[in-house]
């Protein structure tokens, strides 16, 4: 029976949680994940996990934070300026919004902290600092 190696595209279901065993992802409900094992698509401990998998197989991968979103960094703190937020939009800690850099990329932030003139924006993904867990399921190697 055919193993997944580098390079194949699969097709998974999952169930991601925290070590806390919280959910913070799942495929169920929805068609499973598609991908190609070794592009740098998922993160790099669901990628390595998928290895030498058959269809059928389930298993269950402690994935440390170094092979998933990495740790939280403090460069990934930014101030904005309060003036530059729509007149009308009322920012407030928790608040997630989309920005974009120089080269037209977005990507999320969410407010940390709100301060006088103005807004510490954290653009750290939501999972860095985390260690996961995640049942998979290979559903097709194609």
């Amino acid at each position: 029976m055919q193993q997944v190696k580098n390079g194949d595209t699969v097709r998974v279901n999952y169930h991601g949680k925290l070590t806390d065993g919280s959910t913070f992802d799942s495929s169920e409900g929805r068609e499973p994940l598609e991908f190609t094992v070794g592009n740098g698509q998922v993160i790099k401990g669901f990628d390595d996990a998928l290895v030498d998998m058959k269809v059928g197989d389930k298993k269950t991968v402690h994935i440390p934070v170094d092979q998933a979103y990495g740790q939280r960094s403090d460069e990934m703190m930014m101030e904005y300026p309060k003036t530059e937020f729509p007149a009308d939009m009322n920012p407030t800690p928790g608040m997630e919004l989309h920005m974009s850099d120089n080269m037209g990329n977005v990507f999320p932030v969410v407010i940390a902290e709100v301060q006088d003139e103005v807004v510490i924006l954290d653009a750290n993904h939501p999972l860095a600092g985390e260690d996961l867990i995640f049942d998979i399921e290979l559903v097709s190697i194609q």
